[in-house]
């Protein structure tokens, strides 16, 4: 197998994954989110420290300390992270399944938004008629529906500013989570620590599957990663970009197949407008790439 096929392999493998996760979430329905996400960051750690001595992978924890920029970078992208995890298995547990598809369907062009914004790049009018056509998706949901969609907007803002924050920083995909699960560790000791000794722990409280599934956070989280790690160090960026769209389309998927959550005319409409965006983003990179490619 080529270098590309495996990159390809491992690249969709990871938002394969990415877009089963809800499975995951929706079997542990029955546990608070915050109880669930402190379990994830908490098994994160070992199970990190783990794959990355079978990969033969270098720790760099004390170079980051070391580096103070790269270091409170990984303190603002923990809590970003942390956040999108929550609002995530939230939204899951409390059935809003289909929200989670809205919202990393958005984040690629709040990606682009942000980066005109915050790093002063530029967009072609292209680009910003994919991201005003979002708008009018977002817009027409609000008044047709009568409700902000927040988890769909909170879920693209914070996976986007995370992005943006990592993009920045100096480190590794599994060194990076490792550190950023190592800061919000403590907390999630305390959290667990006291949480076992009220009745409202789910965690050996329940029964043995649920321990298990809640132990078997860190390697939900961790094995997508090291999946994506191979397949971008083996693909161009631009057909990361394009693979990214299969976990939100399988997440949809599974809202309305699987999982039965309510799918209205307004809804199709939004999105709709969402998936025309996205389309109008698609088309103008392949342009830009065949012009790129004749040019050279």
């Amino acid at each position: 197998m080529t270098e590309q096929k495996q990159g390809y392999l491992a690249a969709s493998m990871a938002y394969i994954w990415w877009g089963l996760a809800p499975i995951y979430f929706k079997a542990l329905h029955h546990v608070a989110a915050m109880e669930i996400l402190m379990h994830r960051i908490a098994w994160c750690v070992p199970t990190v420290i783990l794959m990355m001595w079978i990969l033969k992978q270098p720790l760099a924890i004390r170079a980051v300390w070391k580096n103070q920029k790269v270091f409170w970078a990984l303190v603002l992208s923990t809590v970003l992270v942390s956040n999108n995890w929550f609002i995530f298995t939230w939204a899951v547990v409390n059935d809003r399944v289909l929200d989670t598809s809205l919202g990393y369907f958005i984040n690629p062009l709040l990606s682009i938004l942000l980066g005109v914004v915050l790093l002063k790049e530029t967009m072609n009018k292209w680009q910003w008629f994919a991201v005003a056509v979002a708008a009018l998706a977002v817009a027409y949901q609000i008044i047709m529906l009568g409700q902000v969609p927040w988890l769909s907007l909170a879920l693209a803002l914070t996976f986007a500013l995370y992005g943006l924050v990592r993009k920045q920083t100096a480190v590794d995909s599994l060194n990076g989570l490792l550190v950023e699960t190592l800061i919000a560790f403590p907390v999630a000791f305390i959290f667990i620590s006291y949480q076992l000794g009220q009745p409202q722990s789910s965690f050996l409280n329940v029964g043995i599957e649920t321990d298990l599934l809640l132990m078997a956070g860190g390697l939900i989280t961790a094995t997508p990663l090291i999946l994506f790690a191979i397949g971008a160090k083996r693909l161009p960026l631009f057909v990361i970009g394009f693979l990214q769209f299969i976990a939100p389309t399988m997440t949809f998927i599974l809202a309305i197949v699987v999982y039965r959550e309510p799918f209205n005319f307004d809804k199709a409409i939004t999105f709709g407008l969402i998936w025309l965006a996205l389309a109008i983003y698609i088309v103008d990179g392949l342009i830009k790439r065949l012009r790129r490619r004749k040019a050279a």
